[in-house]
């Protein structure tokens, strides 16, 4: 079996619907559900939520107990049932607890796919992380195009099926054979597994979460508002979806380039640099409400999203043990994709209502520390490099 085809395979379906999901989700329940922005945003944030204690606690608990593949296959079938779910809610309340469900299985199959990945890279079958990663990208430009194209000829209430479609997709293909070590149901062994505060122990752990935490949260604003936005600054609605994945695009360039250019530099200067590249992009896009600044802005994607998670992953691999990942990765998914996600959608859907403008704006709060705290961490392994080369 072709490895690194399969994890290409694996993660450009998964993202093919996480390209409708995430920049669209929020429109569909505003424009097709009809309820506020305010409303939209605490059933995001309150999905967030249920998304971090699913990663955190329910996919590291699975992983010792089942194999990759089945926790695959698992998620994809409930994924697939809760975005049929949603078709039936009339009111804001059945709504979002149909939108809370969702996020107990959906969001799980991305820290399975990058745990599936870790193993692999760690177990010598996947040579480059970053090539199959670069074909979840572009399984992002493909959904998000492709919607486009529906949404434009039968309107927005068209987004829930082309996901379910894209999840039936992929469940599809996660039946078909999966690389043995995948298939295989783990060998729990308990002086291995540790618990969540060992991770705690290794060196600098804390601290580069910490950096991919403020990171990360401050997409939230992108993630939930982006679509709208664009609405706002008069966008022709047949382009938003380009506009969109513009960003994806700069990061299936930054993925496909990054091990041989960007392999030689450490976790630290990466984050510094990604987190350098989110601040400018969202201080751009508050500056100039223009559709042209915008989509220069959106190239930035490759700094502030795929630099970022590509440091993180480079940090993982290299520091943490194999029965340790799972937890690393529900640790990562839980505070950074999750919950600080989660409350800056609340933050900035509170700017959004003063001012659109003043959403991304409010970003840079996370984005400066983060800047800050990855200078920070780089000064600290480059002295420890520097100690054991004079040594």
């Amino acid at each position: 079996m072709n490895t690194q085809r399969w994890m290409s395979k694996q993660f450009f379906s998964f993202y093919l619907t996480w390209g409708i999901f995430l920049p669209y989700w929020t429109g569909w329940m505003i424009h097709t559900k009809g309820i506020s922005v305010g409303q939209a945003s605490l059933i995001m944030s309150i999905g967030l939520v249920a998304r971090g204690l699913s990663t955190l606690f329910a996919f590291p608990t699975l992983s010792g107990k089942f194999s990759s593949k089945s926790l695959l296959n698992g998620a994809a079938i409930g994924t697939l049932i809760f975005i049929l779910s949603t078709t039936m809610t009339g009111s804001f309340t059945t709504l979002l607890i149909a939108t809370l469900l969702l996020h107990l299985f959906y969001p799980t199959l991305m820290p399975a796919l990058d745990t599936a990945a870790g193993v692999l890279v760690q177990s010598k079958q996947l040579k480059h992380y970053g090539k199959s990663r670069l074909w979840g990208s572009t399984g992002f430009v493909v959904g998000g195009l492709s919607l486009t194209l529906f949404t434009g000829a039968l309107g927005d209430r068209v987004i829930v099926w082309v996901l379910a479609a894209g999840m039936a997709i992929f469940l599809g293909l996660g039946l078909l054979p999966a690389p043995d070590v995948l298939s295989e149901r783990p060998k729990v062994d308990k002086t291995k597994l540790g618990s969540f505060l060992d991770l705690f122990k290794i060196k600098h752990f804390g601290l580069v979460l910490i950096i991919v935490i403020l990171l990360q949260a401050a997409h939230a604003s992108y993630y939930n508002y982006g679509y709208i936005y664009l609405q706002e600054i008069h966008a022709p609605k047949y382009l938003i979806g380009v506009i969109i994945n513009i960003g994806v695009i700069a990061e299936i360039i930054f993925f496909s380039v990054a091990d041989k250019k960007f392999g030689k530099f450490s976790s630290g200067s990466l984050l510094a640099l990604a987190a350098f590249g989110s601040t400018v992009r969202w201080l751009l896009v508050y500056a100039f409400p223009s559709v042209w600044v915008f989509c220069l802005a959106q190239t930035l994607h490759s700094f502030s999203f795929a630099m970022g998670h590509y440091a993180f992953m480079k940090y993982l691999i290299k520091n943490i043990p194999h029965a340790q990942i799972p937890k690393a990765q529900g640790i990562y998914s839980a505070l950074a994709l999750s919950w600080s996600t989660a409350a800056f959608t609340i933050f900035g859907g509170y700017l959004y209502e003063i001012e659109p403008r003043y959403a991304f704006l409010g970003m840079v709060v996370s984005t400066i520390p983060s800047m800050l705290l990855a200078l920070r961490y780089r000064s600290l392994t480059q002295k420890k490099e520097a100690a054991v080369t004079a040594a």
